[in-house]
């Protein structure tokens, strides 16, 4: 499963670029009531779903090897890795939740007036959220070395 691990900092920048992405378009699609731009912004939103599902998959597989290795006596900041994991799964679930409720407007036809320009601050709520779990995540590699050779036992880096 080293090969899905080593897959996490490939994946995880695709939810956030693609998350920032929708807001923009979510803000100049309501402010400009342009039809084409909610659209963009929807397709956005779906396809930030699809990176967060690849990168919260990829990031527990490199949990599991980093706890693997923490019982080899190798340093890992688990509680921070931790941390980390938890804005992550909550980043993606809000997403989730998000686009499920922002469909029934759609289906319903609802996605008007108060409804839509409160997800204004729900996407921006959401950049919040996606925001702590990527300063979480940089932290990780930054502070702490996760994911590079630095803290792989010696037997590992051959």
């Amino acid at each position: 499963m080293e090969f899905i691990a080593a897959l996490h900092p490939k994946f995880v920048h695709f939810p956030i670029a693609l998350f920032l992405a929708y807001t923009l378009f979510e803000i100049a699609g309501i402010v400009s009531k342009k039809d084409f731009l909610a659209q963009a912004a929807y397709i956005l939103l779906l396809l930030s779903i699809l990176g967060a599902v690849a990168a919260v998959l990829t990031g527990n597989q490199a949990s599991d090897i980093a706890e693997k290795l923490a019982d080899l006596d190798v340093t890992i900041p688990l509680g921070a890795i931790s941390k980390h994991e938890v804005y992550a799964n909550y980043a993606m679930w809000y997403m989730f939740t998000l686009a499920a409720f922002r469909t029934y407007l759609l289906v319903k036809k609802k996605f008007t007036g108060w409804l839509k320009l409160s997800f204004i601050a729900l996407s921006l709520l959401g950049c919040l959220l996606i925001f702590e779990a990527a300063l979480l995540g940089g932290k990780l590699v930054y502070q702490y070395g996760v994911g590079t050779e630095v803290i792989k036992p010696e037997d590992s880096k051959k």
